[in-house]
């Protein structure tokens, strides 16, 4: 396998500490030091300027003419006549000139134009956003969890990622998924992703506590909400599931299974990993029942190899007596062949 190279410029970068009053002053102090700068030599070299008016280049004149010429309004009523002023006018005034605008445009876009547009654009999004699905935290679980969610064929933007870390974001981003940068145990933060309306969400926070509660904050904004979180401790997992978690995924717990399910067969571990994962040739599906299975035994649906039964708040195996008879609002867990694991990647 060859290694690729990455020519992508990496810097290091830190959120700027300082207030935005602060940032505004600097500008327009660098744009008043500019103007000093061009008035000054104007008007020491006054003798290289022509007043057509009257013929005398006063101080207001000097910043008459300094003011119109970085403007480019330019009148003609008073004009550089001399090499020197010429080429004063030439080398500095019309750098000047351009940093100038440039500073302001850049002021406008950053303290204006920007957050203008970013209020409007998110406006947008949260009028279309419903159905989605909320990852909290993309680290490393988070981001392994949105990779295998685009394999299975959900679409990027329909993932909403809701970090604090802005490189996290930036990353996501870069996926394709509609992202947020903020602290997802605030209410005001899991609104603006509009939690109430998603289709489920999934908690990787990376420490225990802020996953429980992120996972609470969001039950109590969403109370009918499918909630899947990722818990390192296993005495986390009980107030994990007290916060509302519909699902708590302890990957210590699930490493000793597989541990455990390799020492009595060397090949359970690795078909463990293919049900887990959409890149294996077996996957696990969950569907509700269909009309046409009701009253049948599970070992006769035919979209797959059914494993087990949810009714209600319980769920019975293949082998149990309730599977043999299925009834309208079941839950089918069956295991499907994977057609995409038939169209394997190379690398290079």
């Amino acid at each position: 396998m060859r290694r690729r190279r990455d020519a992508t410029a990496r810097t290091l970068r830190r959120a700027s500490q300082t207030p935005v009053w602060a940032q505004i002053a600097w500008r327009v102090l660098a744009v008043l030091a500019l103007l000093g700068l061009a008035v000054s030599v104007h008007w020491f070299d006054r003798t290289g300027l022509r007043d057509n008016y009257d013929g005398a280049v006063s101080f207001l004149d000097v910043i008459y003419f300094t003011m119109i010429s970085i403007t480019t309004t330019g009148y003609g009523d008073i004009a550089p006549v001399s090499e020197r002023a010429r080429l004063f006018d030439a080398l500095v005034v019309t750098p000047i000139r351009v940093f100038v605008v440039l500073l302001f445009i850049g002021t406008t876009y950053q303290f204006v134009l920007r957050r203008t547009w970013d209020r409007w654009l998110m406006a947008r999004i949260q009028k279309n956003l419903a159905g989605h699905v909320i990852v909290a935290g993309f680290g490393k679980t988070g981001s392994e969890a949105v990779a295998e969610l685009i394999a299975r064929g959900e679409k990027p933007e329909r993932i909403v990622v809701v970090d604090c870390d802005k490189g996290n974001v930036e990353l996501a981003e870069a996926l394709g998924c509609t992202v947020l940068q903020g602290d997802a145990t605030r209410d005001t933060v899991l609104q603006d992703v509009r939690v109430a309306n998603a289709r489920t969400m999934i908690v990787a926070a990376g420490r225990d506590d802020t996953s429980i509660l992120i996972t609470l904050t969001a039950r109590h904004l969403a109370p009918a909400l499918p909630i899947s979180v990722i818990v390192k401790a296993e005495d986390n997992e009980f107030p994990a599931r007290a916060a509302g978690a519909t699902s708590v995924i302890n990957p210590v717990s699930f490493a000793g299974l597989l541990l455990a399910g390799s020492c009595r067969g060397t090949h359970m571990a690795e078909y463990m990993i293919d049900l887990a994962s959409i890149a294996g040739p077996v996957a696990l599906s969950e569907r509700p029942v269909q009309a046409s299975e009701i009253g049948g035994p599970l070992s006769a649906i035919t979209t797959g190899l059914g494993v087990r039964v949810y009714r209600g708040d319980r769920f019975f195996s293949f082998a149990a007596p309730e599977a043999r008879r299925l009834e309208a609002g079941d839950l089918i867990v069956e295991i499907v062949a994977n057609a995409a694991s038939h169209a394997k990647p190379t690398l290079s």
